[in-house]
Formats: structure tokens, sequence, C-alpha cells
């Protein structure tokens, strides 16, 4: 008996078990602190907004809420039990998840839910969708296998139209796989073991999942590039069959400014659409968007599949300056580029925020307190995060996740350095190179993201110059940071150091933009809020007052206008809020005390981000 056959035979006496189940079988874990949207979270409508802004439809079915879920060893078969139950969409070590265990690399997470088969006319197809899963994720619905995913943080979809009943309840189980860091696996600041800078792992289906019923030959992705100079929007569009036509109509504040149709040509038909002037460019200072409706007809004119989105006018490039310094440029200005290092961490939710309202509230208060720029740091986001900054006006450093610290001598010694010569498999850097493809395809659509950051503080670093020319190459409209505080390699378009606790530029490059990706750190406990009562929490330096944390911060972005003078075009604080027994935020981990006196925060922030022009 085959694995799919063990699951049908488990799954058929599963109906009564989901049927009986409500939300009064739902608590989060206590006994640590949480966030205001804790409270708010509803089992029965959680992360209730459409996931994919890029490509919006209509009508689609959330699945997420309470599902089943067991613990087994690795290779076991399905269980015919359920443990319990756990809050989708968060992770299994997350409080909000309502379990609040752990994973180990030997043992396997099951997920169950029963579902009713959406309306689906024919000529339609029914997929599955998963925002992220972490890490190894095998899906049967009604024991048929339907897919297999590797990578814990991009989304995948399943065409599961042949595996449904056609009337009544289908039998839905996910099996997910997660060594955190005992693999190759990128996993960024996730340990088996939590220390210092690392924090819990996060384990399972962490980002919504969702069904939505799409034509056979609906649009399956939408891109945008531009081209200021020739006032064009390269709209590149996945779908559709020969002879079909495809019309991309942009709109400025709610009005049609132009329309271009073309006949599909491929798997990928790129439509350009030239924009009146004056064109509405988009910058921190005005985030300015075309909306887009993209439709697609057959050769009798019939619409066959109908989606939105939307796409910025602005281009990222460097230039050098009169005095010889390279600078970062935003639509053909100088810009020096100043933000928050941003873990994307939640006491309650883990990987995951407690709703998208919490989401949305960090890059607010980054935007409010006078900043440009966020530093996604070793994470990648719900895309609802990217889209909330392409509205609000926030540019992105976009890291890729670290991970393969199981094989390094060093990592047994040392806290957290890799060697400049790590020896990676051929296995690990297969999936490297996969997994860092998958995110640039995913967001590379995201107006906001102005670079990509391949390596943090050699952090499983490795042939820097070969991967920095590959991102490149995959991604050509964005520069490349090639190791943020890493070992430096004259590759890339940034030279980017690191200094705590005061920026300070270590080193630098004639030919490269430079940065300081990293400084600050300026710790303060506050009583009531911290992860750990004890005496464990801890920052680069540490005080007692919000006063001497502002004097400190402010004294330290001073200094940073001396470096722009020099010609340094960018810099990090570290960090948005406390992260674990990290207690060196701008805001407490539960989002509750900002630890500035904000008056005079925000305006030397104001000063920094203005200090070369716009």
């Amino acid at each position: 008996m085959n694995i799919s056959q063990r699951i049908l035979l488990s799954c058929c006496g599963l109906a009564l078990v989901c049927a009986g189940a409500s939300a009064q079988n739902y608590a989060p874990v206590g006994g640590r602190i949480a966030t205001e949207w804790a409270a708010k979270v509803n089992p029965s409508k959680v992360w209730n907004e459409y996931p994919r802004p890029l490509l919006v439809r209509d009508q689609w079915t959330n699945l997420n809420g309470l599902w089943d879920y067991a613990i087994t060893a690795k290779n076991a078969s399905p269980p015919s039990t359920w443990k319990g139950r756990i809050l989708v969409p968060f992770a299994l070590e997350s409080s909000l998840s309502g379990v609040g265990d752990s994973l180990s690399a030997d043992q396997a997470l099951w997920y169950h839910l029963t579902f009713k088969t959406p309306k689906h006319e024919a000529g339609k197809r029914v997929r599955l969708n998963f925002g992220a899963v972490d890490w190894d994720a095998r899906v049967w619905v009604n024991g048929h296998e339907v897919g297999n995913h590797q990578g814990g943080y991009t989304a995948f979809s399943f065409d599961i139209t042949e595996a449904l009943n056609t009337k009544g309840s289908n039998e839905l189980v996910v099996r997910v796989l997660d060594g955190t860091d005992t693999g190759f696996q990128p996993c960024g600041k996730q340990r088996s073991k939590t220390r210092g800078i690392w924090y819990t792992p996060v384990s399972g289906i962490w980002q919504t999942v969702w069904l939505e019923t799409v034509p056979d030959h609906g649009v399956t992705a939408v891109t945008t590039t531009t081209d200021l100079a020739a006032s064009t929007a390269h709209v590149a569009v996945g779908g559709g069959a020969l002879g079909m036509t495809i019309e991309v109509e942009a709109l400025s504040q709610d009005k049609p400014v132009a329309v271009q149709r073309v006949t599909v040509a491929g798997k990928t038909t790129t439509v350009n659409v030239k924009l009146p002037a004056p064109v509405r460019l988009w910058s921190p200072d005005e985030p300015n968007l075309y909306d887009l409706r993209i439709t697609l007809r057959d050769q009798a004119g019939k619409v066959v599949d109908k989606v939105a989105s939307y796409m910025a006018m602005r281009e990222f490039g460097t230039r050098r300056d009169a005095e010889g310094h390279m600078r970062f440029t935003l639509n053909g200005n100088d810009i020096f580029q100043f933000g928050l290092l941003d873990q994307g961490w939640w006491p309650d939710g883990l990987y995951t925020a407690p709703s998208p309202e919490a989401l949305r509230y960090d890059i607010d208060q980054t935007k409010q307190w006078g900043y440009n720029l966020i530093r996604k740091h070793v994470k990648v986001e719900p895309e609802l995060w990217y889209a909330h900054c392409d509205h609000v006006g926030i540019i992105v450093w976009q890291d890729m996740p670290s991970g393969d610290y199981s094989t390094s001598p060093e990592w047994q010694r040392e806290a957290y350095y890799r060697g400049p010569q790590n020896k990676r498999s051929q296995e690990s850097i297969d999936n490297y190179y996969r997994e860092w493809g998958d995110i640039i395809d995913q967001f590379r659509g995201f107006p906001c993201i102005a670079s990509w950051i391949p390596f943090n503080e050699r952090w499983g670093q490795f042939n820097t110059w070969s991967v920095a020319k590959w991102t490149k190459e995959k991604d050509p409209t964005r520069l490349v940071n090639p190791a943020s505080g890493g070992n430096f390699c004259a590759t890339g378009d940034v030279l980017d150091a690191h200094h705590y606790p005061e920026p300070v530029q270590m080193l630098w490059d004639h030919d490269r933009v430079n940065v300081v990706g990293e400084y600050g750190g300026i710790g303060y406990p506050i009583k009531g809020h911290t992860w750990v009562v004890s005496d464990d929490n801890w920052g680069y330096v540490k005080f007692n007052s919000t006063r001497e944390v502002t004097d400190t911060y402010v004294e330290y972005a001073t200094m940073l206008l001396d470096l722009a003078r020099q010609g340094c075009s960018g810099a990090i604080y570290t960090q948005t809020t406390d992260c674990e027994t990290e207690v060196n935020g701008i805001m407490t981990y539960d989002r509750r005390v900002v630890k500035m006196e904000m008056d005079r925060f925000s305006a030397i922030n104001r000063q920094v981000t203005h200090s070369l022009g716009k």
C-alpha cells in the first residue's frame, strides 16, 4: 500500500472530526507577552485579506482557520488520529497557533482539513494556493498526491481539479518536514537552540492558504518593469493561449490613461503601455501608483479572464557625483537611503503577524518616524507587506534568508560566523540558487524593492562573485548588494560595512556605492514588555531611560550627516522592534512602547533622508 492509499484510508473517517470542531476549542498559548492585535484574532475569520496584490481576482475561498494536526516520526505513515487543532496560518511553535509545540528534524508535522468543492464551470480549474510553508510540504487531496514543494519563503500552487469529489466534502492533508538549522535549507534567524540573536524555530504553514477557480488558460502572473525615458511600462503577462488577446489598461487616480492590446505570443507576453505626460513618478515623498486592469479574450472576443494589478514608474540606479562619490539614485536624483533593520518577528505569531493590520503597522510607524527605507533582514514577508511599502512610499532592501549552517567547523566554535571559503555541497548550492531565484521571481514585480542582498555577515557566504553576477542577470532592474557586512568582494553595486554601536564606514570602494548596512543596537529593556523576565535581555549598548536612548540615537544619526558628506549613501539602524532577548528596538517586541522622544527622533531622521536632496 503506497502513501497515497494510506492517506485515502486515514481520511475516510475524519469528516465528523472536522464537522464537530469549533472556534470554542481554540486559545492562544499563554506565558508570553503579546501585541494588542493578538486579542482580536478570530479563528473563524483569520487573515481574510486577499493575499496576492499583483494578481487579484474577485472570487476566492480562504482556508485559514482551525485545522487538525499531529506530529509523528519523519517516516511514519499518516496518522489515524489527530492530536488537536492548530490555527492556520500560524506556525506550530507560535502562541497564536494554539499549540506552541516544537518540531525536530526527525519528525513530521501533519495537517488535515475538510472543505467543500468550489463551484466551477466547464473549462475552469480549481487551484490550491499556499502563501508559504516552512520547509518541505507534500499535499494530498482525497488521498491523491497533488504536489510537493521545498522552500520556506515562497508561494506555490497545485491544480487539484481532478482530485476533487464532484459532490460533498474533500479531505486535504499536508505533511511538513522542517530541519530548521540542521541541514542546508535557508532558515534566517531560526535556530533549534535559541540564544542571543537567534530566535524560535518556525515550522509548517505560516501564510494564507486559499482556493481559487481559474480559467484553463487564464492569467498566471503579472510583472511590470518601467522605462522612464520612453514613458513606458513593460507589463509581462503569464498565461493565455496562442491567438488570444491581452488588453492592459492603466489607470491613474481611478481614471483610465492608457490601453494596449497584443496577441498572446507564448508562455509570457509583454505588453508595452505608453503613458501620457506628465508621467507620475514613484518616490518615498510621492508614492504614485498606476492601477492595471488586465483582460484576456479568446479569438471570438469573449472574456476568458480578468485580473487587477498595479505598477509604479520609477528607476533605481547609481551615479558618480561631482565630488567623485558613487551615489544611489531614484529617478535620476541622488538619494540617501536611511532606514531600519526589520526582522519581521512577532511575540505571538513569530513569522506571522497577528493580522494584516498588524503587518502594516510596523511599516506605517517606520514611515511616520521619517525613514525612507526598510531592510528586510534574512526573512521574506507576505506579498501584502511589499504592497503596503509600495502604497506608503518605503524603499526595501531584500535579504536572502541565510542557511547551510550544518557542516561548517566554524559554526561549532563561533557564535555565528562562517568562513569565506564555505564549502557547500552541490545539493546545497543548487538549493540556494533555486530558492533565491524563486524569491526574486515572486517579488520582482513590487516597485518598492531597490536592492537584492544575497548574503549577510558571512552567514553561508560562498562564490560571492558568481552569486552577485547571477543575481544581477536574474533581475537587471535592481541593484545588488553582494554581502551586507560580509567578506568584501569587488563585485555588485554596493560596498556594505557593519559597525556597532556607532556608524563608521570601515571600508570604502571608489567604484561602488558605500553604505553602513548595520549600526546602532541601542538597548533599553522596559519592564513588562520583554520576552524574558531575567537579565538575559541585551543590546549592543544599554540605557535606562528614553532621554538617554534618544540622546545617543541623535548623536549617531548626526554622524551619518558627516558620513554622507564623505561619500556614504545609505545606512540601516538596528532595529524596528525588540526581538526575543534583543532589546535594541525602537519599539518593544509587543509594539506597545516607543522608546524615543518622538520630535527629536523623527526630525533627525528626516535630516538624514534628505541630506542628498530628494
